[in-house]
């Protein structure tokens, strides 16, 4: 591939399903190698399965690239839209003499490899109509298969893999145009590449044997190869391939648990790549860094708690009003009642507190419950009862105490120490019926946190409801 071309990357998913986090992962590593290097970043839909594919499954690709942040350039391109093209191509191929018709029934080679398998030979299908005279050619369905050499070696020189080796001996020559005039996987990736202009092919080594194949329709057709790069699977704790039974697999699943997308970026970049001893690092960084020599051979290891502590870091490290845009979509993306306009307003002023220890957005909201509440606050069983008739004489005479005093911790400090002090208690002592009044529990934000975010009036009346 010249080395003066533009980087133009792709991701090629199959609208069959769910967008599986290794198919993100994959998007992420051929949008960071894109990005990085000033290039483009395309979106092809393969959905020329026509019986599995469907609309939904296209619309949760979308979805599950839009919440990750992984901009493509351009529309989507559909694969199917193309077959026409892929059709063409074929019969050049044919025109050029790499490739023949093939005349052989299905029953033909399914007897072919069934005595085969009964003998314990090659099942490898030879077609008789390889060098067959056009002559000879019959009135009847054909599909058309690629003249692979059947000596020899092909060569991958693969970014992530090395130098990898197959044996031409040892490769049928594949179907590219079936009987119908459909065109196979096989060769419509290829063309959709070369028209699309990709110079690095960025996807899971599960196809790296693909690549043989498909290099062999490039040198076909004299097209340029681009540059391939297989990564390792991602497996689950247990070292197997990642499946349900380890958790979610699916993108938009992350999104329903709360999880922050930036959090979600730097995981999945750092799963399977490295960049010294570097963990937690921003989507700006992860730009500048990231290239292919990074990339490890073995399979990566989802671990949901390194992906937790990560999260974490990111909430703790984002912007006060980025986070609360990202809370409302994570709000409407499980379902959840959307928060009013009061609620956003003391969100708002709370996240300065709310963000530092939650590891995702459930995390937020637990903690956030007194900024929610709306009156009365309704204790639970274990906040009521710090809230005996102690307390709440102690609770009625520090409301009228509040009421001129200036609005800031270092002036609410010492009218609650003081308060405390008279009635020979600690601060602690006094923070646990505040904690009920304020909150209705017994882990939440600081006390002088929630009074600063709830504000004067809101909190003189909670402390007075708890009172009485």
């Amino acid at each position: 591939m010249p080395t003066d071309r533009p980087v133009i990357t792709r991701i090629a998913p199959s609208p069959t399903g769910y967008m599986h986090i290794g198919t993100a992962r994959t998007a992420l590593f051929n949008w960071l190698f894109a990005r990085g290097h000033g290039g483009k970043f395309l979106l092809r839909i393969e959905d020329t399965d026509r019986e599995r594919s469907t609309p939904e499954a296209t619309a949760a690709i979308i979805k599950g690239m839009t919440w990750l942040g992984l901009d493509w350039d351009g529309e989507a391109v559909s694969q199917f839209d193309q077959k026409d093209r892929h059709a063409e191509v074929a019969h050049e191929m044919l025109a050029r003499g790499a490739a023949y018709k093939c005349f052989a029934s299905q029953e033909e080679i399914e007897a072919f490899r069934q005595a085969a398998t009964e003998e314990k030979r090659s099942t490898l299908y030879r077609s008789p109509w390889r060098d067959a005279d056009p002559a000879t050619y019959p009135d009847a369905p054909y599909v058309i298969r690629m003249k692979a050499p059947q000596t020899g070696e092909t060569v991958i020189e693969d970014a992530v893999q090395g130098t990898v080796t197959f044996r031409n001996d040892l490769l049928d020559d594949m179907i590219v145009l079936r009987s119908d005039g459909t065109p196979t996987y096989m060769l419509a990736v290829v063309v959709d590449d070369h028209d699309m202009g990709i110079t690095h092919v960025i996807r899971g080594d599960d196809h790296l044997q693909n690549a043989a194949r498909q290099t062999m329709v490039y040198q076909a057709m004299g097209w340029d190869i681009p540059v391939w790069a297989h990564i390792p699977l991602i497996f689950g704790p247990d070292g197997k391939k990642l499946s349900k039974r380890h958790g979610a697999t699916g993108v938009e699943e992350y999104q329903v648990m709360g999880y922050p997308a930036a959090g979600m970026r730097n995981y999945l970049t750092r799963l399977g790549w490295a960049h010294g001893d570097d963990e937690f690092f921003t989507t700006q960084q992860a730009k500048e860094w990231f290239n292919l020599e990074g990339i490890g051979r073995a399979p990566a290891r989802l671990d949901f708690k390194k992906l937790e502590n990560l999260c974490g870091q990111h909430i703790a490290a984002s912007d006060d009003a980025a986070l609360l845009h990202e809370l409302e979509a994570y709000l409407a993306a499980a379902g959840a009642t959307p928060l009013t306009a009061p609620q956003r307003d003391r969100m708002s002023r709370a996240m300065y507190c709310l963000k530092d220890r939650a590891k995702k957005f459930p995390d937020l909201i637990e903690k956030a419950e007194f900024a929610l509440n709306a009156r009365p606050v309704e204790p639970d069983e274990a906040s009521a009862k710090s809230l005996d008739a102690v307390s709440r004489g102690i609770l009625k005479e520090l409301t009228p105490r509040l009421q001129n005093v200036t609005w800031t911790k270092e002036m609410l400090e010492p009218v609650l120490t003081e308060v405390a002090a008279t009635h020979g208690i600690g601060f602690g002592k006094l923070a646990a019926p505040l904690r009920a009044a304020l909150a209705g529990r017994t882990a939440t934000p600081s006390v002088y946190d929630m009074m600063l975010v709830l504000g004067q009036t809101e909190t003189i009346a909670r402390l007075e409801d708890a009172a009485a």
